[in-house]
């Protein structure tokens, strides 16, 4: 599957972009690997670099989503992703240059551990396509990068998605028509 959304992270406007991959077990339990990507425009000011800086992450890990009511055309699902990965600064100047190019160091990331509970209505359009719509909210660890207010990249994303698979929609493959 693949999802975007819009949240916040201290009052500015946050993006998100994300990739899962997953198995449903008996149309009631997703089980797989899932990835985001998330960028917040902050405009925080680095006084030793003499720029703005806005906030971006990346981190990915565990994914798992019970299902109820797997066998209508409309589901409820409680989606809950726990992994890690980096968060840093990147200058804001790239939204406005073309040929700005910024050499990053492990010293502009910081590591980070994120638990992302929330709530999806999964709609059935057809055996092979599905589209969720949600609301999470990102649990973080504790960041320390300069020049930082921010601490924690916690905050409510509301998103869309899209899911790509087979999905049997109350049918039984193995089960064979006696006439």
């Amino acid at each position: 599957g693949i999802n975007m959304g819009l949240g916040e992270i201290d009052g500015e406007n946050a993006y998100m972009g994300g990739l899962k991959i997953a198995y449903v077990a008996n149309q009631q339990f997703e089980v797989g690997f899932a990835s985001n990507f998330l960028y917040s425009e902050q405009d925080i000011y680095n006084n030793s670099l003499s720029r703005y800086e806005d906030l971006i992450a990346v981190y990915g890990g565990l994914h798992l989503e019970p299902i109820l009511f797997s066998k209508n055309r409309v589901n409820l699902s409680f989606p809950l992703l726990l992994g890690a990965g980096a968060v840093g600064y990147v200058d804001n100047k790239f939204r406005h240059d073309d040929d700005f190019e910024e050499e990053l160091t492990e010293d502009d990331f910081d590591a980070v551990f994120v638990a992302e509970p929330g709530v999806n209505a999964l709609f059935n359009i057809s055996r092979y396509l599905q589209i969720e719509a949600g609301v999470k909210y990102r649990f973080s660890s504790k960041i320390d990068l300069p020049p930082t207010r921010i601490t924690r990249i916690n905050g409510f994303t509301a998103g869309i998605g899209i899911k790509v698979g087979i999905f049997n929609m109350g049918r039984n493959r193995y089960k064979k028509n006696v006439q």
